[in-house]
């Protein structure tokens, strides 16, 4: 089976900004993504644990989505502006797709 290039961007960032961000990955033409619940980590700051909390407006979230290399600047030039001012983290890593025009 024939696989083709794509880039993988994990977005974790405040539960609170994910409404904005799923709009400015809609308005960058990203027409998949998954938005999963994060329960703790270590930063520079130090570990942090959702623990305890009763709300979401302490929590994070990741947000993951695959896209055509070709889309990925106007992703990030979209990104720019929501991570800019919050807490978050954006990677991006090189992925092979089997269906290539789902992306």
């Amino acid at each position: 089976m024939q696989t083709h290039p794509a880039k993988r961007v994990a977005i974790i960032i405040e539960a609170p900004m994910e409404r904005r961000l799923r709009t400015t990955l809609e308005a960058a033409d990203v027409t998949g993504f998954t938005i999963v619940p994060v329960l703790g980590g270590s930063g520079r700051s130090g570990p942090w644990s959702r623990e305890g909390q009763v709300g979401r407006a302490g929590g994070m979230v990741q947000v993951i989505c695959v896209v055509h290399p070709d889309r990925l600047p106007k992703l990030l030039e979209s990104l720019s502006d929501v991570i800019e001012r919050h807490i978050g983290v954006v990677t991006i890593s090189d992925c092979e797709v089997l269906r290539a025009e789902r992306f």
